[in-house]
């Protein structure tokens, strides 16, 4: 399908406008996305934990340590929601009531399977380490036995998801009129790389890897256009 169903859970019910129910929209803003914000309640109350994560087709991958409270949870079959939020500018409105920023972002909700075949789950983990640092898996030593069974990689289906998006200049308001001299508009943010810092025991001469280029280059693309 390529319009998101609207359930009473995805439903955006402020500022419903800027609800975008093309599929296409979720996909790029978890495709832009490196941290998800995953959300379980334990023992009646919400918990929320960052962790890194890929879109794998129609599914959010995300992975943790199989240590992990919320993990172990939401692997046995409890609710969970996943947010991915991405802040493109700040709006400088004449008052601040009015200032607010300009974002994309994603909700998922459901009920996440681990994955728990032994090739589909370093698949998983490629494909996770692919999203986060392209190139990478291929540059460095395979995990070992021990580590691979350390972590937890879990599925959570696109299948009830909801994304709002705010992309407008600053508004103004008839009783700005007297404050016309202050300066309105956007400041848009991006997220950037800065210069590569090695390691201590890096020899002197060792060249930058290939990764880094390519890390650089996915967050440009991510970026969004600033008008």
């Amino acid at each position: 399908m390529d319009t998101l169903p609207v359930t009473d859970r995805t439903r955006v019910s402020r500022m419903p406008q800027r609800q975008v129910t093309d599929r296409a929209a979720l996909h790029a803003v978890l495709d832009a996305g490196l941290v998800a914000h995953v959300a379980v309640v334990r023992g009646g109350v919400p918990v929320v934990l960052p962790v890194g994560c890929a879109r794998d087709g129609d599914a959010l991958l995300l992975h943790g340590s199989t240590g992990g409270g919320l993990f172990r949870e939401a692997a046995a079959g409890e609710h969970v929601t996943a947010t991915v939020t991405l802040v493109d500018g700040l709006v400088y409105a004449r008052s601040t009531s009015d200032s607010s920023m300009n974002y994309r972002c994603a909700m998922v909700t459901g009920v996440a399977v681990p994955v728990t075949d032994p090739g589909e789950k370093e698949a998983a983990l490629a494909r996770i380490t692919e999203h986060l640092m392209p190139g990478r898996w291929d540059e460095v030593r395979p995990s070992t036995k021990r580590e691979l069974a350390a972590v937890l990689v879990l599925r959570l289906p696109l299948d009830e998801a909801s994304v709002k998006i705010r992309a407008l200049p600053a508004s103004s308001e008839p009783d700005d009129g007297e404050s016309r001299e202050v300066w309105a508009g956007v400041l848009p943010l991006v997220t950037t790389a800065l210069a590569p810092v090695p390691n201590d025991d890096v020899p002197p001469g060792t060249p930058l890897p290939v990764s880094l280029d390519l890390a650089v280059a996915q967050l440009e693309r991510s970026a969004p256009l600033v008008r």
